[in-house]
């Protein structure tokens, strides 16, 4: 049962409450919330099957190249995530979600590379090759969404000077 503040009887804020904070969409879910702790974990997780997939690579010239890329990449997502999360405006959130979303894709892409190039397990690569689609699709609704929420005061009523284009009312 939910009190006021998003958050049920015994104190714990709900996703609906958490979701409306952090402005988290999962275009797959078709628009169902998706916790921000969930998302946190997703992103650590993601971080986690990165790192083991770079520990797992070849030794070579271009492995190491593409995996140190894909590494500060692909454990970014969840660093920033984090940071976003904790954002204190909505400029702010909608920032920082814009670097989810390009160090995402920026996985994607280095993991392209690893595909084509078939180092590393093939399984592997192409399970988080989909993650990170998912991911980049996520930060792009999360910053639709935050820029699509109404502000609680009209600010546009501010920049309007009297008397431009407007008629008097008195």
């Amino acid at each position: 049962m939910k009190a006021e503040g998003g958050t049920t009887k015994c104190g714990v804020r709900s996703a609906e409450s958490l979701n409306a904070e952090c402005g988290i969409r999962n275009a797959e879910c078709k628009g169902e919330v998706v916790s921000h702790v969930d998302l946190k974990d997703r992103t650590r997780v993601f971080a986690l099957a990165i790192i083991r997939l770079v520990e797992d690579l070849p030794r070579g010239r271009s492995a190491d190249v593409i995996g140190t890329q894909l590494l500060r990449a692909g454990t970014s997502v969840g660093a920033n995530y984090r940071s976003a999360c904790r954002a204190r405006s909505r400029k702010e959130f909608v920032a920082k979600m814009g670097v989810v979303e390009e160090e995402s894709d920026e996985a994607e892409f280095w993991l392209d590379l690893l595909a084509e190039r078939e180092l590393g397990d093939a399984e592997r690569v192409s399970s988080l090759r989909e993650e990170a689609r998912q991911l980049v699709a996520i930060a792009v609704s999360s910053i639709r969404t935050a820029r699509g929420t109404p502000r609680s005061i009209p600010h546009s009523t501010f920049r309007i000077p009297l008397g431009v284009g407007m008629f008097d009312v008195h």
